[in-house]
């Protein structure tokens, strides 16, 4: 169990790491929405970030670990992990992958990184959602309430469920299965744009 100091610590690492995107993301998000959300840019992001794991996995920078524990983690590195996380701004880009594999080159262990992606990714999410939400206000009732409470509460529950089980996965696996699914599926997309054996809406 965390001690007090060591904590809050964790919670300010997790509000550093928070930010990054929220400002880049209220920043620019209508530009990239309107510039990136097209099948070929977001074909692109899978395969580009199916090979750089693909040579993660593959040992391409032989770096050991530096961090072994979310409690070890410093301001700095929770920084740089809100930073890569940003990269997920761009369609296509998985925000786990993005945090999990960039921080593994920045000497993350894999379990660390995957801790603390996971944890980051509970602000981030709900934050997003909230936004969406937000935006979308005037078509939602206050009947709607009690649905988006429960699923809430389900999916958090059920987050909290799985992390135990998926940090003790990674540990032992790779992502390779999941970059060639990535390049697999970009390959599919834009072939089927180019040809047109499917109507991609914008």
């Amino acid at each position: 169990m965390r001690t007090d100091p060591t904590a809050q610590r964790f919670a300010l690492n997790v509000l550093v790491a928070f930010v990054p995107a929220v400002i880049l993301g209220l920043t620019f998000g209508k530009v990239i929405k309107a510039h990136l959300f097209h099948p070929v840019p977001v074909a692109l992001a899978f395969i580009v970030g199916g090979f750089i794991i693909l040579w993660v996995e593959r040992g391409g920078v032989h770096r050991p670990s530096r961090v072994d524990s979310v409690d070890r983690m410093s301001g700095l590195d929770a920084l740089k992990v809100g930073l890569l996380q940003c990269l997920a701004l761009v369609p296509g880009t998985s925000r786990s992958g993005a945090t999990i594999i960039g921080g593994m080159l920045m000497g993350l262990s894999r379990s660390c990184a995957t801790e603390f992606s996971f944890y980051l990714g509970i602000p981030t999410l709900m934050g997003a959602g909230a936004y969406s939400v937000w935006k979308a206000r005037s078509a939602l009732h206050w009947h709607d309430a009690p649905l988006f409470a429960v699923g809430l509460v389900v999916a958090f529950a059920s987050a909290l469920l799985c992390i135990r089980w998926l940090i003790r996965f990674v540990s032992t696996h790779d992502f390779r299965v999941f970059a060639w699914y990535r390049i697999a599926f970009g390959a599919v997309v834009l072939l089927s744009a180019y040809t047109g054996w499917v109507e991609w809406k914008d």
